[in-house]
């Protein structure tokens, strides 16, 4: 695909996220091309003052992957415009189009990983972890869109709110074996709606970074840096979101606080 029509696509993209409207679909993309697109709307949303400070791994839950028609996973970036932690702000349904909740393990590099590390390799790159939500949206309407599409629309990526780090530092072998076997039960307005485990993001979030890491290194990518944080993909499905809403996950076999996401508006 030419780089005009890379562009164009980029610009409508961009547009679509940023005023909470549907964009028309782009079947002919590819996954290439997806990339690209990504890579452009990065560097528009640099241009005028946001800064990337982590990424966003899609698509990792094989327990639900085959309701989007897809079968790989993806990613995406998260801008300090995007990231904010947990408290900090209540969620604005409206400023999304079709948003929706996934509860997400995140880490937060301390040293730069390389692809082929082991998952205790991973592991000693990983400073701290969080549990966090990330609300997604598809631009795309009703949730239908190819991989390339979904790459392309910024990886689904709306924000990210990050609950209280824990430092695994002093317990690093401990972690190792817990980001493996721990579960979480998402609420909603107080009522338990979905559960999900550490095994459903391929494996666990540790797995997960270990596709980004071979992906950024596959296509050229900058690989991750001290400080960057890295969200690992739902644990459960992805729950569509409304005004006036109550949300906590709570995590079982972590020590990691609960943590709560209020919506506004009016029901």
């Amino acid at each position: 695909m030419d780089d005009a029509t890379l562009d164009e696509i980029a610009g409508d993209l961009l547009y679509a996220a940023a005023t909470a409207n549907a964009a028309a679909p782009r079947p002919h993309l590819g996954i290439d091309d997806g990339y690209a697109v990504a890579a452009r709307i990065r560097a528009l949303r640099e241009a005028r003052g946001e800064s990337p400070v982590g990424r966003k791994i899609g698509f990792t839950n094989t327990t639900i992957l085959h309701r989007y028609g897809i079968s790989h996973p993806m990613w995406g970036t998260v801008y300090d415009s995007t990231l904010s932690r947990i408290g900090q702000a209540r969620v604005d349904p409206s400023a999304f189009h079709e948003p929706r909740i996934e509860p997400e393990i995140v880490l937060r590099i301390g040293r730069t990983p390389c692809s082929g590390m082991t998952e205790a390799e991973l592991l000693d790159c990983v400073e701290a972890v969080a549990l966090g939500f990330e609300i997604v949206q598809s631009v795309f309407v009703d949730w239908r869109f190819s991989p390339a599409e979904a790459i392309a629309a910024q990886g689904l990526h709306g924000a990210l709110h990050v609950g209280p780090w824990h430092d695994i530092s002093p317990e690093r072998a401990v972690w190792g074996r817990a980001l493996t076997e721990f579960g979480v039960t998402l609420l909603r307005n107080g009522a338990p709606i979905d559960r999900g485990h550490a095994r459903n993001v391929l494996g666990g979030p540790l797995r997960a970074l270990g596709f980004l890491i071979q992906e950024l290194a596959a296509r050229s990518h900058p690989g991750l840096t001290r400080g960057e944080v890295v969200t690992t993909g739902t644990l459960t499905d992805a729950w569509p979101i409304g005004a006036s809403e109550q949300w906590l996950a709570r995590v079982e076999g972590l020590p990691l606080a609960d943590i709560r996401l209020a919506t506004e508006g009016h029901p």
